[in-house]
């Protein structure tokens, strides 16, 4: 029997594939039950360009494992892309459902200016 956590990363890396093959700067996501994370990486994937998770100083203050904190990781991770002169990214989930704390990260990404 194949484990969750098997059957998350096979549809990653099909994901991926798929990211790597169009040659576009991703926007990639991981969540555990207590923070949530986000990097923008090069299209050939060996560089972080800018990043942004609920470890932040300025975002640990209240509770990170929630919607709200998310939003605000998705707004951060665009004000911190648009710097670095980066507008538009594919969005990789990481094989995870687009739902919940990654659908509101990737909501305030968006309205905060990346395209995506």
């Amino acid at each position: 029997m194949i484990s969750k956590k098997a059957s998350r990363l096979r549809r990653a890396r099909k994901t991926r594939m798929k990211i790597r093959e169009l040659g576009a700067t991703r926007l990639t996501v991981n969540r555990t039950p207590r923070h949530i994370y986000a990097q923008v990486l090069t299209a050939s994937g060996d560089k972080v360009i800018a990043e942004a998770s609920t470890l932040d100083k300025t975002l640990r203050a209240g509770s990170t494992g929630n919607i709200e904190a998310a939003q605000k990781v998705g707004g951060l991770i665009a004000e911190r892309a648009k710097a670095a002169g980066i507008t538009s990214v594919a969005f990789d989930r990481s094989g995870y459902k687009y739902h919940g704390r990654v659908k509101a990260l990737a909501d305030a990404a968006r309205e905060s200016g990346l395209e995506f």
